[in-house]
């Protein structure tokens, strides 16, 4: 590959390297460039006081408005409420009294205590026996008033009210054991 007549090799130039540039020009003198804002704004501020002065109070507002109470409901904060949170009904806990057949298995048991009650029919001729409930805190256990032990004794559960329920038709119906848990 060859190149054209006339465009001439760097290296044949008669002149040295970089004296064909075209010569410096000097630079005019002008004034900095400042921008606004800054450090000059605080002295502006300072200037204008009332604008300070409302400036703060904006921010103070904002600022307990944000730091505001809680616990009320936003739709009268002003805030619409798009879709409200349910919320969940607390399990109702009731004292349900329940005759434990065997008395000294309740003399075992204080107030505190966690045991599953259950319900066994006639297991001797090949009956069942279920869990009634489970996890019953045992809350107060009675002094027995007479010791009849065919009778069992008392205790005092906390469950839900739909477990007391079936703890009451489970001892109408079949004889109730405890274990602790």
């Amino acid at each position: 590959m060859s190149l054209p007549p006339s465009l001439p090799f760097p290296s044949s130039s008669p002149h040295p390297p970089g004296t064909d540039a075209p010569a410096t020009c000097e630079v005019p003198h002008f004034a900095p460039v400042r921008v606004r804002g800054g450090r000059y704004q605080l002295q502006r501020l300072v200037r204008h006081r009332r604008r300070a002065v409302a400036v703060g109070l904006a921010v103070t507002a904002a600022a307990l408005v944000a730091a505001g109470p809680r616990d009320i409901d936003r739709a009268t904060r002003g805030h619409p409420v798009a879709d409200p949170v349910r919320k969940h009904r607390a399990v109702e806990m009731v004292a349900a009294p329940v005759r434990i057949a065997d008395g000294a298995t309740v003399r075992l048991l204080r107030p505190g205590d966690r045991v599953d009650v259950v319900a066994a029919r006639d297991t001797a001729t090949g009956g069942d026996a279920r869990v009634v409930a489970r996890g019953a805190r045992v809350t107060k256990v009675p002094e027995p008033l007479d010791e009849a032990a065919d009778s069992g004794a008392l205790v005092v559960l906390s469950v839900p009210r739909s477990t007391a329920a079936h703890l009451a038709g489970a001892g109408a119906t079949a004889r109730l054991a405890v274990t602790v848990c």
